[in-house]
């Protein structure tokens, strides 16, 4: 009976299993979102409905918050902006004491090793919603690709000037990461890596994240520019654009439902890949473990683990202060 495959010798223990695994989640592979508010009210701190257990805060309840997570192991964060005042050109977005600006320097200066990413894109302060420049009074949801790239260089250069450590362009304009890379470039941040948002789907995952950065599209969608779920051929047609533009890293966004893409993206580019979780991942896992359904934990750490394996070499994900409060990640 000695002729068939004993795979099981390997996973008779915890310790055995533990030596053999092949993709493990730690800390330094982790970033985690926070949405910053510019408001009056210092103690500002608004839980997102469809996020339980995620929150708007002000600057000083931002400071609060990244002081625990640091204090239990936190490495890299990403800057989302919610402005007190939108307009049609988002021009909080590039305001050099705009709130995301604000954070960075905030940041900076409490924690210099903390990893600062800044996400760059218009939506969040457009009074339409949209991720570039809408003709006003134009109600069909066409952005205008090419003069959208002056004003996300401009978002750009303003993040690096504040301390930013990395820039991510979220817009999927095309052209915009050779537009921030020379922006950079030319006013001294040739240093400052770029990290782009290469395949970014126009995905129904993202409805939670809209409440959290107050960014829903007042009309049209987003699908003539952020990619169509069926296709993955295009995606790596994007990668390609980026990476020739000189990207530092390649985000996939979803990440759980897009693994095959990840796992492409990766065989293709040599260049660190990321995989975003996004809040609709978020909220139906939170949303199964507050009602007991499954193994919150366990199922959390199987998902990133999938992402793993995958290919990507970091994950952005909400549950990033959880599981390094919880040890469940070192």
């Amino acid at each position: 009976m000695g002729d068939f495959f004993r795979g099981r010798r390997l996973r008779r223990t915890a310790a055995l299993r533990e030596l053999v695994r092949e993709n493990v989640v730690c800390a330094a592979d982790l970033i985690m979102p926070y949405f910053v508010v510019e408001t009056d009210a210092p103690a500002f701190r608004k839980e997102i409905g469809a996020m339980p257990g995620q929150f708007q805060l002000s600057l000083q309840e931002l400071e609060k918050q990244v002081e625990a997570a640091v204090a239990k192991g936190l490495r890299a964060v990403i800057l989302f902006g919610i402005p007190k005042v939108k307009d049609y050109k988002g021009s909080e977005a590039y305001n050099k004491d705009g709130i995301v600006q604000q954070a960075v320097r905030l940041l900076k200066k409490r924690w210099p090793a903390l990893v600062v990413v800044t996400d760059v894109c218009l939506c969040e302060y457009t009074d339409h919603g949209h991720c570039g420049l809408v003709r006003q009074g134009d109600t069909s949801g066409e952005v205008h690709n090419d003069p959208t790239l002056s004003l996300l260089t401009k978002a750009a250069v303003s993040h690096a000037e504040a301390g930013a450590d990395i820039v991510a362009p979220s817009d999927m304009m095309d052209g915009r990461v050779q537009a921030i890379r020379a922006g950079l470039d030319a006013n001294g941040f040739s240093h400052i890596p770029v990290m782009s948002y290469a395949v970014k789907y126009a995905s129904s995952f993202y409805g939670p994240f809209r409440e959290a950065a107050e960014s829903t599209p007042q009309f049209g969608d987003r699908k003539t520019y952020q990619m169509d779920p069926a296709n993955s051929r295009e995606a790596m047609r994007e990668a390609a654009a980026d990476v020739d533009e000189d990207a530092d890293f390649l985000i996939v966004k979803p990440a759980g439902p897009y693994l095959d893409i990840i796992r492409q993206v990766r065989d293709n580019f040599d260049l660190p890949v990321v995989a975003y979780q996004v809040s609709g991942e978020y909220s139906m896992i939170r949303a199964a473990g507050i009602n007991g359904w499954i193994n919150e934990e366990a199922v959390i750490m199987e998902s990133l683990l999938g992402m793993k394996r995958a290919g990507c070499d970091l994950i952005i994900t909400y549950f990033t202060e959880e599981l390094l409060a919880k040890g469940l990640v070192r």
